[in-house]
């Protein structure tokens, strides 16, 4: 298990080199900076317009790191044939693949991390503008968290998929489960709209099984000051858990099966 640091810590340090990785924080960090220009055109609403687009800016860039960066992690090392040199080392399968994901996910968490940071200065600026606004609401933190969860089950989708295809079709399967899970609700109440039972049990099983990311949205709650259980959090955190340890878990037996000889 020793391997996976050393994994995990050169994927990092790979991303880190990569400049898309940059314009994607910096252009995240704009974006912050101008919603609170568009906040100045409308009264009243500063303060939610800001949190609003400042949440959706790091949903949205963290999206992007994890999905282009996440279909390439295994590809890449099959297409420069280093996957070889690789397995030739003391190195086993599951540690190759568990130390990817881990390298990812510390990528990501520096990323949003840096995105909150910035994001928290906008609101710090404009709580001395609006001190009734309680614009550096903690609570912000909570809806950033879920973000972080259902960014890391991007990841696992991507890895996953990665493992047995190439980046185009890993992208486009895993861009289509994210926006399939964000309207799994519609599947729960597809029997409602169509007369086949055959298609309501279908789409009510595709509503178990794949994974539901609206649950983990909850940026209009806190936008709104609205309170989000403690209890919800947890349990919603614990399914994404358990969501990325199957994924990981299905990603490193197919990977061990596969024949690069």
């Amino acid at each position: 298990m020793t391997v996976i640091p050393h994994v995990a810590a050169n994927v990092f340090k790979e991303s880190v080199r990569d400049r898309v990785l940059y314009n994607l924080v910096a252009f995240a960090a704009v974006l912050i900076g101008a919603s609170y220009l568009v906040g100045q055109l409308t009264a009243g609403q500063d303060v939610k317009i800001i949190k609003d687009l400042g949440l959706a800016a790091i949903d949205t860039f963290g999206l992007l790191i994890a999905v282009f960066i996440g279909v390439g992690l295994v590809w890449k090392e099959v297409e420069r044939r280093s996957i070889y040199s690789l397995l030739s080392k003391p190195i086993r399968r599951h540690e190759f693949i568990l130390g990817k994901y881990a390298g990812l996910a510390l990528t990501l968490l520096v990323n949003v991390a840096v995105m909150t940071l910035a994001f928290y200065a906008v609101l710090g600026y404009l709580s001395t503008q609006f001190p009734a606004a309680n614009a550096t609401d903690p609570r912000m933190l909570v809806a950033i968290a879920l973000i972080l969860v259902e960014l890391l089950l991007v990841t696992a989708i991507a890895l996953f998929f990665s493992t047995f295809s190439g980046p185009l079709l890993s992208m486009a399967l895993t861009l289509g489960l994210w926006l399939i899970g964000h309207f799994n609700a519609d599947l729960r109440n597809f029997e409602n709209v169509v007369e086949s039972r055959t298609a309501a049990y279908l789409a009510r099983s595709l509503y178990y099984v794949l994974p539901n990311f609206s649950a983990f949205d909850v940026k209009t709650q806190v936008v709104q000051a609205l309170p989000v259980p403690w209890s919800y959090v947890g349990i919603t955190t614990l399914y994404g858990v358990a969501y990325v340890a199957l994924l990981l878990t299905a990603a490193v037996v197919i990977f061990s099966r596969r024949d690069f000889k």
